[in-house]
């Protein structure tokens, strides 16, 4: 590349750019007459419309925090990039030929041009892994698990799925016939580091992962074959040049006309749940790509979607990660929705045993951000006690924390108090000096801690009975495992002598000296050996109480679960036609529950 881009050039790209378009690639843009739009700035955040974009003039403005310019300097300002290299991407936007001279406005390094090589290499290798999968014998297996897994050729199609064969050694020599360099593949993020001769990914089913302008920026690969408890399920493209994933949402490119159009996005943990959804017609679905919510995909959406709605998993780990999201999504302004997914671990499970229907369905009937927390910290503490009262509300003050509107803040204090069937002037009290609060709390939670090894007296309930019944007979025990879970169990003292029974039937060593050696809790070791010594439960009516006990917490588990729906229904206020049609559904299960009781 020889002297400075001319200032043709860069006149050319500045006329001829429809920054219109270019700027709406980032935020929603709204027609108020003429050419001019107005929408949300890209570079700060803000709920209203204070940025301008007059597509006569090729000009932006914010109102907001006053940045402005023309199509180059949005550019090189939103991808933070340099002006050489901003001019080049908007010569090509607009197939304008690149013209050098001596006489350039500004004086800039030579234009590293490695982004678009490393972007037109994994377009190549793109069609290549799609090529192996869907015209090869080696990919045959691979196909196969993806249509049993539900998809449809069209849907493996459109997102360009792919096949990397198990030879490690076969990617870099056909790259070398096409007379790629060493030097380059080296640092491609195709090869190992430690083995630039083998490939990244091999024996792996790809799902390429695209820029929002249709452009394979990195990989994902779930493997085929485990050879072993070392073998990554999946393997994924480190950070490069071309991609940021903090900055990268799976499946933005072919969602984000949907999402413009609904002013809605789901968000999901996997690659495959997004094509299910996809594929459900659902298809306003994206993922993060191997990381959590970040700031700058908020800076992405926020421009598009109003709505966000979260599908992670149900398990603790997916409950931390929604939980965070939500404060995210909350601080950035964003109304969010929950998906809980009934009948299926995944929506791709789920789209393969029922249909699209009930996939769309269930989407239509996610519910507030609020009730989910609500509904979560009501099973994660026991707060018909005060203590699991204020822990609940502790918990829930981060969420009213980041809430945008103090008439939104007020009213889910007073949800929070309504669920937890406390004044509303309490709760309120404790959210404006919660890190007292907090103190008492911890407080409270070191006392208990110093109290543990002291001699204090168990609850010997129902649950508790039943399971001391079974503790020497490992066949009723089993009896009773079958149909109890821990988490259906209030009683810590019964919590506690389930798992460790559970543990040792598990591990093969179940007996009582066993159980009472992994303990750990004199107290209930004391009780346990009466219970044996004794001859409370003996072998004439040790079965009576085994059915009892499994009719007594079956019961209790079925009214906690309608207490709860109970207290759902009484804070749902029904504003639209799928909200009238969610509490129907609500109605109907507390219906079943009380046939169910009633029995």
């Amino acid at each position: 590349m020889a002297g400075l881009i001319s200032k043709e050039t860069i006149d050319n790209v500045n006329n001829l750019t429809d920054i219109v378009s270019l700027v709406g690639e980032y935020t929603k843009l709204t027609r108020k007459s003429g050419n001019d739009y107005w929408g949300c700035c890209p570079f700060h955040h803000e709920k209203t419309s204070s940025f301008h974009v007059d597509g006569d003039s090729k000009f932006y403005h914010c109102f907001g925090c006053g940045v402005s310019g023309g199509a180059t300097k949005f550019l090189m300002e939103i991808e933070k990039v340099s002006f050489v290299d901003a001019v080049t991407t908007l010569a090509k936007r607009s197939n304008i030929e690149i013209k050098y001279d001596g006489n350039g406005v500004r004086k800039e390094e030579p234009y590293d041009n490695t982004k678009d090589l490393i972007l037109d290499l994994y377009e190549r290798v793109t069609s290549m892994f799609h090529y192996f999968l869907m015209e090869t014998d080696q990919g045959k297996e691979a196909l196969e698990y993806l249509l049993n897994r539900g998809l449809t050729i069209e849907t493996i199609e459109k997102f360009r799925l792919g096949y990397a064969p198990a030879d490690r050694y076969w990617l870099k020599k056909f790259l070398k016939s096409k007379n790629y360099s060493d030097a380059f593949l080296a640092k491609s993020g195709l090869f190992s580091q430690n083995y630039p001769d083998i490939s990244f990914f091999n024996d792996r089913i790809m799902y390429p992962i695209f820029n929002r302008k249709d452009q394979t920026v990195a990989y994902s690969g779930r493997i085929l074959h485990s050879k072993g408890p070392d073998d990554r399920k999946y393997m994924n493209t480190g950070e490069m040049v071309q991609y940021k994933k903090k900055e990268t949402l799976y499946a933005f490119n072919f969602a984000k006309e949907t999402v413009r159009r609904e002013k809605s996005i789901i968000i999901c943990e996997g690659n495959m749940d997004v094509i299910s959804y996809h594929q459900a017609g659902i298809d306003y679905a994206v993922a993060t790509c191997g990381t959590a919510l970040t700031e700058e995909h908020m800076k992405i959406i926020r421009g598009f979607a109003e709505t966000v709605y979260l599908a992670f998993d149900s398990d603790e780990a997916g409950q931390k990660a929604t939980f965070k999201s939500i404060l995210l999504c909350r601080s950035y302004g964003f109304t969010v929705k929950i998906i809980r997914l009934k009948g299926g671990k995944d929506a791709s499970e789920i789209l393969q045993k029922y249909g699209k229907e009930n996939l769309t369905n269930q989407v239509n009937h996610s519910i507030l951000d609020s009730d989910y927390l609500l509904n979560i910290l009501g099973e994660k503490y026991q707060i018909d006690t005060p203590e699991g009262k204020t822990k609940a509300a502790l918990a829930f003050f981060p969420y009213i924390d980041s809430l945008q509107s103090d008439i939104h803040k007020e009213s889910c204090l007073e949800q929070l108090s309504q669920s937890l069937n406390l004044k509303p002037e309490a709760v309120k009290r404790d959210f404006l000096n919660r890190n007292l609060a907090k103190e008492r709390v911890q407080n409270q939670t070191n006392r208990q801690e110093n109290k543990i090894n002291q001699t204090a007296p168990l609850k010997l309930d129902a649950e508790l009975r039943g399971i001391l019944a079974v503790t020497r007979n490992i066949d009723l025990f089993k009896v009773l495992r079958s149909k109890i879970s821990e988490s259906d169990l209030q009683n810590p003292a019964a919590v506690k002598l389930f798992k460790t029974m559970s543990q040792c039937d598990d591990d093969g060593i179940y007996s009582v000296p066993n159980i009472m050696d992994r303990l750990g809790d004199e107290n209930l070791c004391n009780l346990v050996a009466n219970a044996i010594s004794s001859g409370a439960y003996s072998e004439e009516n040790t079965e009576d109480i085994v059915t009892d006990t499994i009719n007594f917490i079956t019961r209790s588990k079925l009214e906690r679960k309608r207490d709860e729906l109970m207290r759902i229904i009484k804070n749902f206020i029904p504003v639209t036609e799928e909200d009238k049609e969610t509490l129907q559904d609500f109605l109907s299960e507390k219906m079943e529950l009380d046939k169910k009781l009633n029995h």
